[in-house]
């Protein structure tokens, strides 16, 4: 085993001045940091005080404790746990509250000026100890700065599949039009993830509402071609499947001449032009009568 020089040992090393500065000067980097960051926000959006000290405070120690151990640069070791757990939080947050990416990459990358003027006042008069020292401290915030974006995107990432999820959700509404009778408008494109949120809607609401009888509306679907198409025959087997006949409504000329172009068979699959259209015959099929103006009742 080799053992170090004595000159390895006694010189300080880059982590170890590091965090030594950062015991010894805590509390007037903290307050100088904490001006950095509230100036770097003015004009947009607002960190409560209490949460940008504590977090700037658990910053400072988490750096501390992974610079205690050296090998500054590897974020992957396990004395860099606290670190990584506070920037994942804190980006969570700041990706949840609708903050920018450059709202975001500033708590770091700030602390670069505050960092480089201290060391400049410790060293800098060694030139190449002290050019040694920003480029170790670059590569080090650079890293944390990198750690942090990473999971500020996949977070807003998330934000923006639970949203679309969410969307697809609100646009697919069940609706009950009568005993044993559900409408699914549809509006908007249908594509393949789409059909599957429409199609266990659909079902759920045939099996909670005991129908016998779906209409399905496309008068709000802008195009159909072969693949929106298959959609629709695969939403209407699986009603079938679940015993509840459908109805497709909303076939306006466009839309028919298109399918008959296509070559898209809908023999089996009973078409009307309009929602009122399609209702009616669902009553008709159930054996439902209908009052008129005058009072007079009559089969639908």
């Amino acid at each position: 085993m080799q053992c170090p020089s004595i000159q390895e040992v006694c010189t300080p090393s880059s982590e170890s001045r590091i965090s030594a500065l950062i015991e010894r000067d805590e509390r007037a980097l903290l307050d100088e940091w904490l001006n950095l960051l509230r100036s770097a926000t003015d004009g947009g959006r607002e960190v409560g005080d209490v949460q940008l000290r504590e977090s700037a405070r658990g910053f400072l120690a988490a750096l501390r404790q992974g610079l205690s151990f050296g090998n500054s640069s590897d974020l992957s070791r396990s004395e860099w746990n606290s670190m990584r757990d506070l920037l994942k939080d804190l980006s969570r947050q700041r990706a949840e509250h609708g903050f920018t990416p450059s709202e975001t990459a500033i708590f770091v990358f700030s602390f670069k000026q505050l960092l480089f003027a201290r060391l400049y006042k410790e060293i800098g008069n060694d030139s190449d100890g002290f050019a040694d020292e920003i480029w170790r401290a670059t590569n080090l915030l650079d890293r944390l700065g990198l750690e942090t974006m990473e999971v500020f995107q996949k977070t807003r990432e998330e934000i923006i599949r639970r949203q679309q999820q969410e969307l697809l959700e609100l646009s697919t509404p069940v609706v009950r039009l009568w005993d044993n009778i559900l409408a699914l408008p549809l509006i908007g494109t249908l594509d393949s993830a789409r059909t599957q949120i429409v199609m266990q809607n659909l079902l759920e609401a045939v099996v909670s509402h005991s129908a016998a009888i779906a209409i399905i509306d496309i008068t709000g679907v802008p195009t159909v071609d072969t693949l929106v198409a298959q959609h629709l025959l695969k939403t209407v087997a699986a009603a079938r499947l679940m015993g509840a006949d459908c109805i497709i409504s909303g076939i306006r000329p466009q839309i028919a001449q298109t399918i008959i172009h296509l070559g898209v068979d809908l023999s089996d699959v009973v078409t009307k032009a309009t929602l009122a259209d399609a209702f009616q015959l669902a009553l008709r099929k159930l054996g439902y009568g209908l009052a008129t103006a005058t009072g007079r009742s009559e089969k639908a």
